[in-house]
């Protein structure tokens, strides 16, 4: 039985990745490894979405078949949001980067993109009622 999915993205940098997250997106810093000095690792929340991050150096340590790999590549997380208006608008004024602007789609949502410090797309999407 599967459980849960809790992606573990490639970074550059975990700290700017944390700033960006924290500060741009609001989520919360929960872990990281090691605890204090340059990070390896970060995971962080929002309400029930939780995201891992890892540094390049150390996951391709760690995964030598992702050494070859940049972080970003094509890879786009698709977001469940209530009140998806407000979370625009929250973000757009957070300053981030909005790629795709809140449209209505043919599967009966509303959605927009953004993308985050590493060039992962993240598309945020409601339900119509």
């Amino acid at each position: 039985m599967l459980k849960s999915l809790t992606p573990n993205l490639m970074v550059n940098d975990v700290e700017e990745t944390i700033e960006f997250y924290t500060d741009m997106l609001g989520f919360t810093l929960l872990m990281t490894v090691p605890e204090t000095g340059k990070l390896d690792w970060a995971m962080v929340k929002r309400n029930e979405v939780v995201i891992m991050f890892q540094s390049k150096k150390s996951l391709s340590s760690e995964l030598p078949r992702l050494a070859g790999e940049k972080p970003g590549g094509g890879l786009t997380f698709y977001i469940k949001v209530d009140r998806i208006t407000e979370v625009h608008e929250e973000l757009f004024n957070n300053g981030v980067e909005i790629i795709a602007d809140l449209e209505s789609t043919f599967y009966n949502t509303i959605e927009f993109s953004i993308v985050d410090c590493n060039g992962y797309v993240l598309t945020f999407s409601e339900d119509k009622n």
